[in-house]
């Protein structure tokens, strides 16, 4: 408290006032709750940014944007910014000497407490500008409901700031006197390290994606909270609920809802349902102050049993989108049953059960969720279109064929080879402007693409890709390679892995990645960080970067001795290329 203040009074004598919208790129930990409360402190509202996305969207996000708040580590890996930034770990921090008073301010409950990028149809990311009176309302919901207040509890965030998941356990933990750990991505993503803390610590909330948590168990470790487990983000499934059922005592809670209308809209305990035998999971009732329609194309209200869309309206809906009055006047519409109100349409279809509570179907409209994430199949299109020697292009999401619920996005593009275009190029190029969960895993390149009698992209015809390419097999020469390549398979499901092939490029993702890395470390009992598979992918590069760790002597091997490990590797392997 104190030393956010400090910074609040920099803040508001480097530009902050109230309304203000104040960049934020920190490292993940408990440090960067400080500059979080001195902005809302100082009158503005805190705009997370990613340092490990793409400059292009960050620099779209950078637009009205009055100061910049970051660290040393990130100023580099930022776009240029014209605007103040005030760098919290500078070697000058003239906030150190200001006043720790509380700041005197004025912000109403209309003001802006954050906004939240999510991804965009037309290819530019939307900002949803989040109010105080929004958050104050499902902070306290989630309080009460849960009975929080009762005792200091421990509350545990696995999350980035960039998406609102986190929102669960930061200001309720604030609210009522109870610990929040920030945990690193290196923890949160790691199910060894992520059990040793919780027997350490002994979390007792969390909020996590299904998909996450699926990723932390298969590695074989206790990593569930002792009271409550709240997931969301995206469909929870029985199997995973009987999963849980069998490992903890620790009480399910399902959440669902947009980023528009604040963190979550619907919640359902799953203690007050019989869940057992059913095909699904609900996504629950409405919270506090919120109402609910199921409506029809004509915005009629639907009878129970029915599929419609859901709307959602009351204290939760936000302020829409940040600087686009079109696409929030198109998402944000009238209610017709309260004169003067206006409700968010998800795009999601939905059903009442008879039970009174709703039950989650799909979606009425391109968007996917890809590993928890929000992505609009419309915003990779656009980019895709806007390389050269694209003619005609169009993006899907497709289950895998051995787990339909696991979606991966597919490209689909006519190229004019005349302008130099190769499926090789137009990746690369993606990667350089979207985050690594909105890159295709695969582009196929058509002569043409199929269409419907009234003109429209056939989607249900376009072929499946190709398992892989015909390349020239390499065979591991080292028993490190063999196993390496073993176990890569095995997550993978991919049968023989040539030793010059890159993990991502088969299928790979980060939580994949971190089921690889346990089955490393049991396998070599060598201690290594996740973010060694993204520095060196290539498998022999991967397998020679561990046989740098093994021979340091040492079974349990830092952090830094990995990562130049991995860069020696990996730069071998490239100029050997």
């Amino acid at each position: 408290d104190s030393r956010s203040n400090r910074v609040a009074r920099h803040l508001v004598a480097s530009g902050v006032k109230r309304g203000s919208l104040v960049g934020l790129c920190v490292s993940r930990s408990a440090a960067m709750m400080v500059p979080v409360l001195s902005i809302l402190k100082a009158g503005g509202a805190y705009v997370p940014l990613s340092a490990d996305q793409p400059k292009p969207r960050t620099e779209q996000q950078l637009g009205g944007i009055d100061v910049l708040v970051t660290e040393r580590e990130f100023v580099d890996s930022l776009p240029k910014f014209a605007g103040q930034m005030v760098v919290l770990d500078a070697s000058e921090r003239p906030w150190e000497q200001a006043s720790d008073a509380a700041v005197e301010f004025e912000v109403t409950g209309e003001d802006l407490a954050y906004v939240i990028y999510t991804s965009g149809s037309t290819g530019t990311p939307k900002g949803v500008g989040v109010r105080h009176s929004n958050l104050v309302n499902y902070a306290t919901h989630i309080v009460r409901e849960l009975g929080l207040a009762s005792e200091p509890l421990q509350f545990a965030m696995v999350s980035t700031l960039s998406a609102d998941l986190g929102n669960t356990v930061i200001y309720p933990a604030l609210l009522t006197g109870g610990c929040l750990h920030v945990l690193p991505y290196d923890v949160a993503t790691d199910s060894r390290r992520m059990g040793a803390y919780q027997a350490e610590h002994g979390i007792d909330v969390l909020k996590i994606v299904p998909s996450h948590l699926g990723a932390l168990l298969d590695g074989g470790m206790s990593v569930l909270p002792k009271r409550y487990l709240i997931t969301g983000g995206e469909a929870l499934k029985p199997a995973l609920v009987e999963r849980i059922a069998g490992l903890s005592t620790c009480e399910v809670v399902n959440h669902y809802g947009p980023t528009e209308t604040t963190v979550g809209s619907l919640m359902l305990r799953l203690k007050d349902y019989q869940w057992t035998g059913t095909a699904t999971i609900p996504i629950g009732r409405p919270i506090s102050n919120t109402r609910v329609y199921v409506l029809d194309q004509n915005r009629e209200l639907v009878p129970v049993g029915v599929a419609g869309e859901l709307y959602i309206a009351g204290a939760g809906v936000t302020a829409g989108y940040v600087g686009q009055a079109e696409k929030t006047a198109e998402r944000f519409v009238e209610d017709p049953f309260h004169t003067g109100e206006r409700m968010y349409r998800t795009g999601d279809l939905v059903r009442w059960l008879p039970e009174g509570v709703i039950e989650f179907l799909g979606r009425a409209d391109d968007q996917v969720k890809i590993r928890g994430y929000r992505v609009e199949l419309g915003e990779i299109e656009a980019a895709l279109a806007a390389e050269p020697g694209v003619r005609q292009c169009v993006v899907v999401a497709r289950g895998k064929a051995d787990n339909a619920d696991d979606k991966q996005v597919v490209a689909y593009a006519v190229l004019d080879r005349q302008l130099g275009a190769t499926v090789e190029g137009l990746k690369q190029a993606l990667k350089e402007r979207l985050p690594d969960y909105m890159v295709p895993s695969a582009i196929v390149a058509m002569s043409k693409l199929p269409l419907t009698p009234n003109g429209k992209v056939d989607r249900k015809v376009l072929p499946a890709p190709e398992e892989r390419a015909a390349k020239e097999y390499k065979a591991p020469s080292t028993a490190t390679e063999e196993l390496v390549a073993q176990i890569w398979g095995e997550v993978l499901k991919v049968d023989r892995i040539s030793t010059d092939e890159n993990f991502f490029d088969l299928g790979g993702h980060s939580l994949l990645a971190t089921q690889v890395i346990s089955r490393i470390r049991e396998t070599f009992q060598l201690e290594i960080p996740l973010r060694t598979m993204f520095e060196v992918p290539v498998l022999d590069s991967f397998a020679a970067a561990l046989e740098v760790a093994r021979e340091s002597g040492a079974v349990a091997v830092a952090s830094a001795p990995i990562q130049r490990a991995a860069r020696q590797a990996y730069r071998a392997h490239t100029t050997s290329k």
